[in-house]
Order: C-alpha cells, then sequence, then structure tokens
C-alpha cells in the first residue's frame, strides 16, 4: 500500500502542471484582448473567432511538438524550443485558415505581430516558473519517487551518478541489483557496491543511494512490493536475457513503472513512448496511457456524468433500495473489498443481491441458478441495476466511469499468480465497464481461459486508451447490456 501522504504531494504536483496547461489557452486570448484594449480596436466578431479557433488548437498542438510531457527531465532549452515549435505551428495553422477564408486583412498588422510575439514569451515565463518550481519542490524532498536499478555496470552507475548529483529529479534511488555472479570483479574490488540485506528499511537502504547492492535480480520483484518502489530501471548487460525476461514477467505482479535504459536488446522488445534523464534515453515499458490533461478531462467527464447518471436515477435507486430491504434481511449496499489504483483495496458499492455478503479469503463467484442470490438479486444482476451505487465511487475518485472491471482481493491474489501482466491492469482506476465487457467478458468467469482474455481486452484498453474510446464504450455498455445473458 503506498503511503498517503506521498500520494498527496504527487497529487498536488500534478494539479500544479494541469492548472499550468490551463492556463496556456487562456493567455493566448487574454493577451489578443488586452492587445486589442491596448491598440483601441473593437474586438469584433472577427476577434472573437480567432480567439476560439486559437483556443481550441492551442493544447493538441502544443501536445504534439511535446510540450506537456513529464517536466522531471527537461531542460530550460528543450522547453522553451518545444514552446516555441508549437507556438509558430499554432501561427502556421491560423495564417492557413486565414489565408482560405480571406479574412486575414480583416485584423490589425500591429495588433497581430504584437499577440505573435508577446504571447510566447508570457508562455515562456509561465512554463520556466512552473518547472522551476515543481524542481525546486523535488529538490526538498516532496513529491519523489522511489526508484531501484537492475544492473551493475557502466550505464546503471552513470545512471545513478545522474540521479544523485540532480535532486531536483525527485528520485530516491534505494539501490542496485545484480546477478552477484555476473557482477564485475572491478567493481566488487574498488569497493563502491556495498552488500545490504532485503530486510533493511528504505531509509537504511537509501543511506547510500547509487552505493548500495541490495540483493541479487531474483529479489527485486519483492522488494518492489514490500517497499512500494515507484520506479525500476533495467540497465542489465545484454549476455543477461533470460535474467531479464524473467524479471520483467516477475515485474507485472506489481504495479512499479519500468523503464529500460537502453541497450541493443531493447530495439527487439519495445515500442513505447521514450524520455531522457540528462541525456541519459528512457523507455518506458509500462505506464499510466494518459497525461495530466487527458486525465483531467477523463475526471471532469467522470464527475459530470456520475452526478447527472445519480440525480436522474435516484427515483430508481430509492425504489430498488426498498425492494432490496423488504425482499430479504441484510443491508441495502454491499460494499466488498478490491483493487483499486496502483493496487491499493478500496470499497465498491453494490446494491445487494445475495442473501450472503462475501468479503474473504474466499470469494465463490456467482453461477447460474445460484441458490445464493435472492430473486429481486436476480433481476438486478441480469439487468446490471444492482452497479448503479458505483457511481458513488466514481464521484469519490475510487473509481472511473470506464477502466478495466475491479475483481475482490481474494480474486485478485488468486489470478495474479496464474495469469502474467494480471496486476498492469490496476494502472488505472478501475470502471464501472470497460473494453473486456462490451467485447462478451461481463459475469462469471468460471475458466482460467475467459479470465485470460478479459485480462488480454483490460490490457489492450490500456495500450489504446483515448477518450474517445472511452466514449465508444459507454456508447456501446447500454446495447451490450440489453440483450446480454452473461449476468446471472
Amino acid at each position: 500500500m503506498k503511503n498517503s501522504n506521498h500520494g498527496l504531494l504527487r497529487e498536488s504536483a500534478s494539479i500544479i502542471m494541469i492548472m499550468q496547461r490551463t492556463l496556456d489557452p487562456l493567455i493566448v486570448v487574454l493577451t489578443l484582448f488586452l492587445l486589442a484594449l491596448t491598440y483601441d480596436i473593437e474586438y469584433s466578431t472577427q476577434h472573437i473567432i480567432l480567439s476560439v479557433t486559437s483556443f481550441l488548437l492551442v493544447l493538441p498542438i502544443f501536445k504534439a511538438v511535446g510540450l506537456y510531457k513529464p517536466y522531471r527531465s527537461l531542460s530550460p532549452a528543450t522547453l522553451g524550443a518545444r514552446l516555441f515549435t508549437g507556438w509558430i505551428s499554432l501561427l502556421g495553422v491560423l495564417l492557413f485558415l486565414g489565408y482560405i477564408t480571406q479574412t486575414s486583412a480583416q485584423f490589425s498588422r500591429s495588433l497581430l505581430l504584437s499577440w505573435s510575439l508577446v504571447v510566447p514569451i508570457v508562455l515562456l515565463v509561465l512554463h520556466l516558473s512552473v518547472w522551476k518550481i515543481l524542481r525546486q519542490v523535488r529538490a526538498t524532498g516532496r513529491n519523489q519517487r522511489s526508484a531501484v536499478i537492475a544492473g551493475i555496470n557502466d550505464v546503471s552507475q552513470h545512471l545513478a551518478h545522474q540521479i544523485q548529483e540532480s535532486p531536483e529529479f525527485g528520485i530516491c534511488l534505494h539501490g542496485f541489483f545484480d546477478r552477484q555472479d555476473l557482477m564485475p570483479q572491478s567493481l566488487i574490488s574498488k569497493g563502491p557496491i556495498a552488500q545490504g540485506p532485503m530486510h533493511q528499511s528504505p531509509a537504511q537502504v537509501a543511506k547510500f543511494p547509487g552505493r548500495q547492492l541490495i540483493g541479487d535480480l531474483a529479489d527485486l520483484p519483492r522488494y518492489v512490493q514490500q517497499h512500494s518502489i515507484d520506479v525500476v530501471y533495467i540497465a542489465c548487460t545484454t549476455e543477461q536475457e533470460d535474467a531479464i525476461a524473467t524479471l520483467i514477467k516477475e515485474l507485472q505482479d506489481t504495479t512499479a513503472c519500468v523503464y529500460f535504459v537502453p541497450n541493443i536488446l531493447m530495439f527487439n522488445l519495445m515500442h513505447a513512448r521514450s524520455y531522457e534523464l540528462n541525456g541519459i534515453p528512457l523507455v518506458a515499458v509500462w505506464e499510466v496511457p494518459f497525461s495530466e490533461i487527458q486525465y483531467a478531462f477523463k475526471r471532469g467527464i467522470d464527475i459530470l456524468l456520475s452526478v447527472l447518471a445519480l440525480i436522474f436515477l435516484s427515483p430508481i435507486m430509492a425504489i430498488i433500495a426498498l425492494a432490496v430491504k423488504l425482499s430479504s434481511p441484510g443491508p441495502i449496499l454491499f460494499k466488498q473489498r478490491r483493487y483499486g489504483l496502483n493496487g491499493q483495496e478500496i470499497l465498491v458499492y453494490k446494491f445487494r443481491s445475495m442473501r450472503v455478503t462475501e468479503d474473504g479469503e474466499t470469494v465463490k463467484q456467482a453461477t447460474k441458478n445460484d441458490s445464493r442470490i435472492t430473486p429481486v438479486g436476480s433481476f438486478l444482476r441480469k439487468s446490471s441495476l444492482d452497479e448503479l451505487p458505483q457511481f458513488i465511487n466514481v464521484l469519490q475518485g475510487r473509481m472511473s466511469l470506464v477502466g478495466p472491471r475491479p475483481h475482490a482481493v481474494a480474486h485478485n491474489e488468486l489470478y495474479r499468480k496464474l495469469i502474467s501482466g494480471y496486476m498492469l491492469r490496476h494502472k488505472v482506476k478501475p470502471g464501472i465497464t470497460g473494453w473486456a465487457q462490451i467485447n462478451g467478458y461481463r459475469g462469471e468467469t468460471d475458466t482460467l481461459d475467459k479470465m485470460q482474455q478479459r485480462i488480454n481486452y483490460d490490457l489492450e484498453y490500456l495500450r489504446n486508451w483515448s477518450l474517445s474510446l472511452d466514449l465508444q464504450i459507454l456508447i456501446k455498455t447500454a446495447l451490450v447490456f440489453l440483450r446480454d445473458q452473461n449476468a446471472y
């Protein structure tokens, strides 16, 4: 379980980044308006159209040039270059639109020239301010990410040195793991690596960051789980191909972000987003599929639609609550522990549909003609009306409208041992509906193959996530549920 304060600090940093992305289009529009006032130019319909068009284009164009990639490893020069590239691209699009609509002559040349020069300067000041604030926050030990490195060699030592010398990156390096039978004797003889037992606390291990051999490569996944490690850098040599394959497979049972420090083997394995840390290239193996601004949009949609759903469905929910209460003894709501974002336990609400409320070490899935299901519960489960209280979970921030369906903790602990990559589905919030559900994998999964197929769809959703895909899933969900007979 992640430390709550650690999570709050990281969420605060994300809020800062979201606010900055919100300000970008507002600054573009506000600057045009203020310059028009300065030049005593009437803010006409054409200026309003220009403002609206610019407002809509800023975020997608800036995102396309990489301006909104994580700031941890960006230099001011790179940040400035991306900002000016995005602004010039935006001006190019606006000039093209003005040309084809023959409206460019309707604007004051002085106004447009001033706007073109002032906006990038203001935006650069804003972005550099955010960049500096975040670096200062991380340098003071807040909003940090814990990390370990797999492999001890020149590349990994250089990476560790960069992390140690750059506290503004906000990375707390615990130490190294490597196959001790293959570890270079030159490193051992020089004594830069101190052997550390697996039971050490993070504070003890981090005493000599970048200089601590925590354990053998085989111990790494267990250490990641025990100490809630956020990031694993894999810098093993090509001679350790089998060890790397085993390590990757076992790390799928964690929620850590995993990066390769590139080598020849990497190019045969990966097609993912890349980053760099002071010139050292990194490739994301597993990562949250959306950026902060995309998350903000997704969260905004969740809040809006769940509020509307609870308002319009409240009469139906009141009738269901009364029917559940009168039909059988027990609580109206069934609260079950399930795994949420990053594998944290959450309580998921449903209208009680059974005479029992199982939430222990063993949870038996509902089956056809299950004697535990009440008559009212049978109707609720077939119509999926028992899921309506989960809109409350969405409002709480525990769930999303769309995402992998959460499973009972007992089922998670069973299937994470049987299905490779099972825990990766927890890199996002669980959903009321998901890609697997609209493709027929809803209800009981009575065989391992069915669960494997459901997980395959969940991981496909993560690889191809977009807001439009979420909308597509929401639209199809109603159609699937109307004809689906898998739930009972």
